[in-house]
């Protein structure tokens, strides 16, 4: 049971909302229930703190308080980011936005609070006309020329869940000074400030004149239309997760030149209860269970699955048994940059002056293509604003091309006219390697094991420990804290080399050496890598009641008759990392 000042507070809070007309009846009926019933529970968690804006936006449940997702909370956020762009383009004669949302249920109806706030500041918005993949809406931000975006979307959250995020103008969403410039503005802001009335003058709608603009420049993604050409049969399978895939990912396939794309009917239906799932992940393999069923009905060459903002996207192939297998998101991104590298040298495309990017918790594989192959590589923190970050860097403002880069949570962006994940180029893409595999007599499974052959086996698992509620963040806050007091000095039986902590940005050697960390600002994050070759990253997720664990063993693999024993081997030894840092999932 919570102290009694806490819920003091938080009826006190709740009072307000009830006395206030700034509040709907509906949201005032809500939160006398919530007042008036004796489990106080669901009111602390509505209001103990205020829905922080962080530097991605919003995340949260949906309902009425101070920690919900709702009209007032969005409207304050759109209200802070308008001051925020007032006075950063205060030069301009016209400021103006893209604004996109998902499937999720309130998703439209916080899209049009939104576009009413900003117009309603003076606020040029382009507001598409229905549900749209999130990188379209990065796209449109650089192609019409706008300040900022903002896209509605909890991307694979539980359908409780919605959120906000903010673009800069880059495409890309908020960085620094950006982001804390418009938390700052945020945090002024109370919804009596909120300008709510809408100046229609100022909305205008996008539509199909820009999903076609957008898919010609996915299209140019293609490496090797031939082998498309060959292998336009190629039985594909794909789900949207009852979300906004469906607008242009089965359109995209077609102009590649796939014509043989089987959809799962029960998904291809919006659906913000995602009723035919436990969660729209395609991170987890519960969601393609309608899609392998139809794969098997058909012996179907690959599956493919996108979240409900379509920039995530999950895959499954058969393995050399003829099993349909998942390939996790370490794996997909391994697979795609050795088919970009691998083609574009074949073909001839390559200048020299080419670079690719990964986060620091994906695998380690990918730094070691970009060193066999001569080309540039970078390391970010975990999101693709970040990678958005060193494409502005060293190819807008430097010399360099890139070529690809992506994460381990099933995220890869193939284009720099995008500057976010992006599932309709991904998928496009993942069914062009599967014809390039095909038209070699392989599978996908095939390439895999190609690749692990040519720069060694290493294993990935991410454990997610999730501790929801104020109890959970006080939970995982001390567990970082602890983390930090304790350094570990064997993991597995493996000394530790290197911890890397990246709020302090300081590197620990064994020897008792500390070393500066060369990254653009400090993040909560640590890193241990051992002896042989392990490494283990630890990070509270910025979106979700979460920390993540992320694991990566290197092992031994002669052959793909060897794959299954080098995972159990490895998941031995994770086995036992998990026991060491006393992870309790």
């Amino acid at each position: 049971m919570e102290n009694q000042q806490l819920i003091d507070d938080c009826i006190a809070k709740a009072q307000e909302w009830i006395s206030s007309n700034l509040y709907d009846k509906e949201t005032r009926r809500a939160v006398s229930e919530m007042v008036a019933n004796p489990d106080k529970t669901e009111l602390i968690e509505s209001f103990y703190k205020n829905l922080e804006f962080g530097t991605g936006g919003l995340r949260g449940i949906m309902g009425a308080g101070t920690n919900r997702m709702n009209v007032y909370t969005v409207g304050a956020a759109t209200q802070g980011l308008s001051n925020y762009l007032k006075r950063s383009f205060a030069d301009r004669k016209t400021i103006s936005v893209v604004v996109g949302h998902d499937c999720r249920n309130n998703s439209r109806l916080f899209a049009e609070t939104c576009a009413a706030v900003f117009s309603a500041n003076g606020i040029q918005v382009y507001l598409f006309e229905d549900m749209r993949p999130t990188p379209e809406m990065s796209y449109a931000i650089r192609r019409l020329g706008c300040q900022s975006g903002v896209v509605v979307t909890a991307s694979h959250n539980p359908k409780e869940y919605n959120g906000y995020k903010a673009y800069w103008e880059d495409g890309a969403q908020v960085l620094s000074p950006h982001d804390t410039g418009i938390i700052d503005e945020v945090t002024r802001v109370t919804v009596a400030d909120v300008r709510f009335e809408a100046n229609p003058a100022l909305i205008k709608t996008l539509g199909k004149e820009m999903d076609e603009e957008f898919l010609q420049k996915v299209h140019t993604l293609s490496i090797d239309p031939d082998v498309i050409r060959r292998q336009s049969d190629l039985k594909i399978v794909y789900t949207p997760l009852h979300g906004t895939g469906m607008m242009l990912i089965p359109q995209s396939l077609k102009m590649w030149g796939f014509n043989n794309v089987h959809t799962v009917a029960e998904q291809m239906v919006r659906d913000g209860n995602f009723s035919t799932v436990k969660s729209p992940n395609p991170e987890n393999g519960e969601a393609l269970t309608l899609a392998l069923k139809l794969a098997k009905s058909i012996d179907a060459d690959i599956v493919m699955a996108s979240d409900p903002d379509a920039d995530r996207v999950g895959m499954a192939c058969k393995n050399d048994r003829g099993e349909w297998v998942l390939i996790n998101g370490n794996q997909t991104c391994m697979l795609f940059l050795y088919y970009i590298i691998k083609n574009r040298i074949a073909r001839g495309l390559m200048k020299g002056n080419e670079f690719i990017v990964k986060t620091i918790v994906t695998n380690e594989t990918i730094h070691d293509m970009a060193v066999k192959n001569g080309l540039g590589f970078f390391d970010c923190y975990t999101g693709f604003k970040w990678i958005a970050r060193e494409v502005r860097l060293h190819q807008d403002e430097g010399d360099m091309q890139y070529i690809g880069g992506g994460e381990e949570s099933y995220g890869f962006m193939a284009e720099d006219f995008c500057r976010d994940k992006d599932a309709v180029s991904a998928c496009s893409l993942l069914a062009e390697i599967c014809a390039w595999a095909k038209d070699q007599g392989k599978t996908l499974y095939d390439v895999l094991m190609d690749l692990y052959a040519e720069y060694g086996f290493s294993y990935n698992k991410t454990i997610n420990v999730v501790r929801p509620g104020k109890s959970g963040a006080d939970e995982i806050q001390a567990m970082m804290v602890d983390f930090r007091n304790n350094r570990p000095s064997v993991l597995a039986g493996s000394k530790v080399l290197v911890t890397k902590d990246y709020q302090e940005l300081k590197v620990y050697g064994a020897d008792g050496q500390v070393t500066p960390l060369d990254m653009p600002e400090a993040s909560n994050v640590l890193q241990w890598f051992t002896e042989d070759g392990t490494k283990i990253s630890v990070r509270p997720s910025g979106t979700e009641p979460k920390i993540k664990f992320y694991i990566e063993v290197k092992g031994d693999l002669a052959s793909a008759a060897e794959y299954d024993q080098a995972c159990q081997q490895a998941d031995v030894k994770v086995a036992a990392i998990v026991k060491d840092l006393n992870i309790n999932e």
